[in-house]
This record gives structure tokens, C-alpha cells and sequence, in this order.
């Protein structure tokens, strides 16, 4: 009887929050298309000859003698609707998107992004993710987007199979992971370096993508008489699989794959439900050289990625430009 009543009353629970989160969403709404609607205002009657900073100041005063209570209507704030309308109006699909994440996200996209496909991708993220602004924050910071797309044409195919690119982000294993929240001394170990990640593991979730489950460590699978440790174990949501992590501390080294192969062979026989995908594999190393991993993974059909980490945030600049750079050569080529 009282398992009953504890069941009716996690469906109370379960239906106030539900119409919490649905008035929450409503009102941001609301509030979005406020801001949208007043920068719409401004931009056009600032770019009236009649309108100027005088009578911004005077909306100003206006505004904090009939609305006291509300916040952003400052002269930062105004010219900060403006923007955002400014900057969002030729495009209807993110005009569109922007009303589903909060202000304070959709303020921190727009100053701290740089072309439209960029703010858009983190407008995603939010949606995707539900991310808050700390965890935006970070993703702005660690050049997330520029090292999205500079793994372009790296997928593993079995990924491009299971997901589709237009449910980005975190559908890609990216060629670079950026690990500076484990906070590693200059030397560690293999170790080290995996007990860092159990212990920061919302971080390190943040930064594979939210459609990671953490299944365990040191995963130990038994073929024959042996048995064999997988470093960390996740099963990823989207994709549907179970996607095996093997920390080098060192460059690549081509007998990495095998091992590889022989984890995802023993996960897909022993492991994989009927209804999933077959496990993939990703080679996490210090770094790598292209060429080799080329070579390495040119004769096998393994859903293995080969990809490198950082302990430091790489400069956004830098990033920048090798995007740019990449992005160049194939329009050259594309000319041709």
C-alpha cells in the first residue's frame, strides 16, 4: 500500500515540475521576444535621424520611473537588445532558436562568438545540452566550435550512420579533447591521468558530450582464460553503442588499433544488445602525427578514432586561423 502511494505521489512530483519547466520555457519565451521586439524598436528609431544618444538616455529615465522593477533596460542593456536584433533579424532559422536558451546565454553567444555559423552552433548546444552558463562559458572558452569543425571528415562512419549531422553538436569524436580541468602536474602516469577523469568526470562529460552515460573503469572482459581491462567504458545515448577509451600518455603508436580492435570484438560479442550499434572505439593520446594514423588505420574497417588531448586551453586565435586556413584551401579547390 505504501509503495502505491509513494508511486502517486512521484506522478505529483513528476507533473508540477513538468508544468514548472513548461511555464519557465513560456515566460523565457516571452522575454526573449520582449528583448527582440524592443531592439527591433530602438534599432529603427536610432537609425532615424530624429533619434540619438540623448533620447536613448531619455528612454532610459522613462523606463526606470514606469518599470523600476524591471532589469537590462540600462544603456548597455538597450543598445544590447539592438544588437541582438541586428544581428539575428536576416536569418529566420536562429531568430528562431535563440527564443529557446536564456538571456544570459544568448548575451554571452553574442559577445563572445565571432560569424553567424558560430552563434548558431552554441545556440544548439544550449538547446541540446541544456547548458548552463558556467558550462557555456567553458565550451566558448575552449574553442569548442573551431575544434568541432576542424574535425570535419574525421567521423568514424559508423557515427555519420547512427546520427545524423544536423542533430550536432557532440555527434563527432573530435580530433582534439581539451583536459585543462584535471589540473595534472608536468609528470604523471597512465594512471593519473584516469584517476583525474573519474574525478572530475561531469567535467570530462561536458567536454565528449551530454549523450555520454559513464559505464565504469577498468571494464574487464574474460575471453577464454584471460581477462582484459578496458581503461573507461561509456555508452553513448544518441548513437546508440557502447564506446570503449584507451588513455596513452604518449604519441600514437600503430599497435594501439589492435588492442583497440580486439576491446570492441570481445564488447560486440559479450556485451552489445540486439538493439544497439556496434561498440567504437576512441585511441585518447598525448598527441599524434596524421600520417601515422593514416597508415595505421588504412587496411582495417575497425570503428576506431584516433584523437589527442590537452591539458591547457588552446589559444581561440589559434584555432581561428587553422580554420580559416582549411577552410580556404577547400574553397581554392573547389574553384578548380
Amino acid at each position: 500500500m505504501n509503495n502505491d502511494l509513494e508511486l502517486n505521489f512521484n506522478e505529483v512530483i513528476h507533473m508540477i515540475e513538468t508544468r514548472r519547466n513548461n511555464a519557465y520555457k513560456k515566460v523565457n519565451e516571452e522575454l526573449i521576444s520582449l528583448y527582440w521586439d524592443f531592439g527591433k524598436y530602438i534599432s529603427e528609431k536610432v537609425n532615424d535621424s530624429n533619434w540619438g544618444d540623448k533620447i536613448v538616455d531619455k528612454l532610459v529615465e522613462f523606463m526606470k520611473r514606469e518599470y523600476p522593477t524591471m532589469k537590462g533596460f540600462t544603456r548597455p542593456g538597450i543598445y544590447r537588445m539592438k544588437q541582438f536584433y541586428e544581428t539575428y533579424k536576416d536569418n529566420e532559422i536562429v531568430s528562431t532558436l535563440l527564443r529557446q536558451i536564456s538571456w544570459s546565454n544568448n548575451v554571452k553567444i553574442l559577445s563572445s562568438t565571432n560569424s553567424i555559423e558560430e552563434k548558431e552552433f552554441y545556440i544548439r548546444m544550449c538547446i541540446k545540452n541544456n547548458y548552463t552558463a558556467r558550462e557555456l562559458d567553458r565550451q566558448i572558452a575552449s574553442g569548442y566550435f573551431h575544434r568541432y569543425m576542424l574535425s570535419d571528415g574525421k567521423e568514424n562512419e559508423s557515427l555519420t550512420k547512427a546520427v545524423g549531422e544536423e542533430d550536432y553538436p557532440n555527434t563527432r569524436i573530435l580530433d582534439t579533447y581539451s583536459l585543462e580541468f584535471l589540473d595534472l602536474p608536468n609528470q604523471y602516469s597512465e594512471k593519473d591521468l584516469k584517476k583525474a577523469i573519474i574525478s572530475n568526470m561531469k567535467d570530462f562529460i561536458l567536454e565528449i558530450g551530454k549523450d555520454f552515460t559513464y559505464v565504469g573503469e577498468e571494464y574487464r572482459v574474460q575471453v577464454g582464460n584471460e581477462d582484459f581491462y578496458i581503461d573507461l567504458l561509456f555508452y553513448n545515448r544518441a548513437l546508440s553503442c557502447l564506446v570503449a577509451f584507451e588513455l596513452k600518455i604518449d604519441k600514437f603508436k600503430p599497435e594501439y588499433v589492435s588492442k583497440m580492435d580486439f576491446y570492441l570484438e570481445t564488447l560486440d560479442r559479450q556485451e552489445k544488445k540486439e538493439n544497439e550499434n556496434p561498440s567504437v572505439g576512441v585511441i585518447l593520446c598525448a598527441n599524434k602525427d596524421e600520417r601515422v594514423v593514416e597508415y595505421a588505420m588504412s587496411r582495417t574497417m575497425s570503428p576506431t578514432m584516433v584523437s589527442q588531448y590537452t591539458l591547457k586551453l588552446i589559444d581561440k586565435e589559434l584555432l581561428e586561423n587553422k580554420l580559416k586556413e582549411i577552410t580556404n584551401i577547400i574553397e581554392e579547390n573547389n574553384d578548380k
